[in-house]
């Protein structure tokens, strides 16, 4: 009888037990969400400090090994490779890209495998920052941060990872200087040709033939004007990665009800979705040069792109060892624009590879870590042992 009683009664207690779960992780969620978010949780030291652009360092985790988004463990490689790694995010996007959580850091994941990991922090660009333009950010930035991680690592020899147009300033900036001293050069999703198709060539389209003619029949050019009014304030940041995946951003508050009771996906859904409501502003002097020079002209698919007066990025100038990615669902960046850049530099060793997800998921979605930050290391281990 009491054997009965007990079969009765454990159901109800869990139920009870994950009600109580969903009740606390809900009055969380409502009133102390910041308990929740976990990103940007790896320690790091501030090797530069700039306005807008600072450069971090991200040293051996303190634990033996480190959470991978499956639930397997990594254990941590204390030997270090001599030459350091250097993420590069995209503008509009926090640092938090590649920190988003403990276990789906790529920073973290990457310190764990042996390498030195840096990474170009662009800041949180102002109004006061509207003029900046593809040239301070592909060169005067960029190789400014190169050189203070040049002297914190001790060493002259890089690898280069960039994400969407992190990949792209890392493309310029290697097109402008064609560095010997960066070995390697590694880019996800980043746009090169944007007549390939998807959404970015599709509203680079739509501006031409509106463009052609003002060009054809008038002497006003978009370097003309002021590069204020071209400024991207960060809720249309934030729209246009949401946009990138439409259904999933309105799916997930359902997930979040069902699985209220379970802590780690409350936290999840909450870092998450922090992130994508904090996006920054684009500066529009950026703005300007990528819409006249990109996506009206579409230099950049030919190879070379003006920066500045007589400053010319020339992609086939790059000899570095070369991976490029793309998604295989990516609407915005879909993979015949990302493969442009293969074609065009003058890399011996290089390659381009298709991976799940779409323009966020191939590099902060589940299956990242495996398609392409695991496949990244791998790639990389060879090609950062000493010459």
């Amino acid at each position: 009888m009491s054997g009965g009683r007990g079969s009765l009664l454990a159901p109800l207690l869990g139920a009870n037990r994950a009600a109580a779960r969903a009740l606390g992780n809900g009055l969380d969620w409502m009133f102390q969400r910041e308990r929740l978010i976990q990103s940007g949780k790896t320690w790091y030291e501030l090797v530069y400090d700039g306005d807008p652009m600072s450069v971090r360092y991200y040293g051996l985790p303190d634990e033996a090994e480190v959470r991978l988004p499956d639930g397997s463990v990594l254990p941590i490689e204390h030997r270090q490779f001599p030459v350091p790694l250097v993420l590069v995010p995209p503008l509009g996007v926090t640092t938090e890209t590649f920190d988003l959580m403990p276990q789906r850091s790529l920073v973290r994941y990457m310190a764990a495998r042996g390498f030195r990991v840096y990474m170009i922090d662009w800041g949180r660009p102002r109004k006061a920052h509207a003029h900046y333009g593809l040239y301070d950010y592909a060169e005067r930035m960029f190789s400014q941060a190169l050189e203070r991680i040049r002297e914190h690592a001790g060493t002259r020899e890089l690898s280069l990872y960039g994400w969407c147009m992190g990949g792209l300033l890392c493309l310029m900036n290697q097109g402008l200087n064609a560095d010997p001293e960066v070995r390697n050069l590694v880019t996800v999703a980043s746009p090169i040709d944007l007549r390939g198709g998807g959404f970015v060539a599709q509203t680079a389209q739509l501006i031409n033939a509106p463009a052609q003619l003002v060009a054809k029949y008038t002497d006003l050019r978009l370097q003309m004007l002021d590069p204020r009014m071209f400024n991207v304030p960060p809720w249309m940041t934030t729209l246009a990665f949401k946009l990138t995946d439409p259904v999933g951003s309105v799916t997930t508050y359902w997930d979040l009800i069902t699985r209220l009771a379970d802590r780690e996906f409350v936290e999840s859904h909450s870092t998450t979705a922090a992130y994508l409501n904090n996006m920054l502003m684009y500066p529009g002097g950026v703005v300007r040069d990528m819409t006249s020079k990109m996506a009206i002209d579409n230099t950049l698919a030919s190879g070379q792109i003006e920066l500045a007066s007589g400053e010319v990025a020339d992609l086939t100038r790059i000899r570095a060892n070369f991976l490029a990615y793309a998604g295989d669902r990516d609407t915005l960046v879909p993979p015949p624009i990302a493969s442009r850049s293969v074609d065009l530099v003058a890399s011996q060793d290089k390659s381009f590879r298709v991976a799940p997800g779409g323009h966020m998921g191939v590099i902060l979605g589940s299956k990242a870590f495996r398609a392409v930050w695991q496949e990244t290391a791998d790639w990389l281990v060879p090609r950062s042992a000493a010459a």
